[in-house]
């Protein structure tokens, strides 16, 4: 699969795989910022992207910031946040410092990394509408005979 990805800064590191069956893309901040202790910040990545519909992506941790204490919030980007030439949708890493010490951020350091998944789409149904009844009711083991 291909997606477009937009990049909105001159330093934008594209998101990028340590090895090719990794399931995340590395993700970088674009610029210095101290995260204070317990708290979040919104790490701008430089980058948009064009999500068909069908799909939608996650900034997950990067294991060695968590071990730290430092936790990205997991958002998800829905294929409806998209990037266009009038109007730039830039992603972030919602990063959490859990720390009771403040934590750098430095530019073209490695805050999350991104995963792209399939989305089902499910409508929800009231379980009083007569047509979503279930005849079977709370009969269990045994139920239908020998």
């Amino acid at each position: 699969m291909k997606i477009v990805i937009d990049k909105f800064e001159n330093f934008c590191k594209m998101p990028n795989r340590a090895h090719h069956n990794d399931s995340g893309m590395d993700v970088f901040a674009t610029e210095d910022y101290t995260i204070p202790p317990r708290s979040v910040y919104a790490a701008p990545l430089g980058f948009g992207l064009q999500l068909p519909d069908g799909y939608d992506a996650v900034i997950h941790c990067k294991s060695g910031l968590s071990s730290r204490g430092i936790f990205c919030m997991n958002s998800p980007v829905d294929a409806g946040y998209r990037s266009t030439p009038e109007e730039k949708a830039e992603i972030h890493a919602i990063m959490f410092n859990s720390t009771d010490k403040p934590f750098e951020v430095t530019r073209g350091m490695k805050v999350g990394q991104i995963v792209v998944r399939p989305v089902i789409y499910i409508d929800l149904v009231d379980p009083n509408d007569e047509a979503m009844l279930n005849t079977r009711g709370g009969d269990a083991f045994g139920s239908t005979g020998k």
